[in-house]
Parts: C-alpha cells; sequence; structure tokens
C-alpha cells in the first residue's frame, strides 16, 4: 500500500508539473506575440524570462533557456523530489513538446 501511495504522490507531482510548463508556455508565447513597445519579444523568444511570481511553486521551480526566435526550453524541478524534474521545448505555436523527464519521474 506505501508504495502504490509513494508511485501516485510521485505521478502527482510529475503531472502538477506539466500543467506548471503548460502554464509558464503560454506564457511564453504571449511575451512572444507582443511588440517590443508593449514589453513583448515581436515574434520572438529571445529575452524572455520567466516573471518573478511565476519562479517557482508547491510544486517545483522553473527555469527557462535556449531562448531563440521560434523556441524556448522550459524546465520544472521537483520540490518534493531530489533530482527529479520535467523538461520541454515551447515551439513557435506556444505548444510544449519533446518532454524528457529525470529522476524519480522517469
Amino acid at each position: 500500500g506505501i508504495t502504490m501511495f509513494s508511485s501516485a504522490s510521485v505521478q502527482a507531482n510529475r503531472d502538477a508539473l506539466v500543467n506548471d510548463l503548460n502554464n509558464l508556455a503560454a506564457n511564453a508565447y504571449q511575451y512572444k506575440v507582443r511588440p517590443v513597445t508593449m514589453g513583448g519579444g515581436a515574434g520572438s523568444y529571445v529575452n524572455y524570462n520567466i516573471p518573478t511570481k511565476l519562479l517557482s511553486n508547491d510544486n517545483g521551480s522553473f527555469t527557462a533557456s535556449g531562448q531563440s526566435a521560434t523556441a524556448v526550453t522550459l524546465k520544472g524541478t521537483s520540490t518534493s523530489y531530489s533530482g527529479s524534474s520535467v523538461t520541454a521545448i515551447c515551439d513557435s505555436n506556444g505548444r510544449l513538446g519533446s518532454f524528457t523527464y529525470a529522476g524519480q519521474f522517469q
């Protein structure tokens, strides 16, 4: 029973991080389509930074890297399971793909 609860808890945290990454992808896409005069990227993810209020929550902490005109890599690292993370690429349409899982999320 304890093993089942533990694996369900790990899965719940992984799912929560994926949900958070989807929200970040939407935020990144809003940045991309916004004009520079309004604080956006004017068609590019270059210079996108995760807003301070979205950098962490009860599920984990988040980073953005590899910002280019057409994609940005988003990573969520679990606060509950050391070394466990979810990484995905936000494409030019704001959709997440190429998910990779580390630690207990594999």
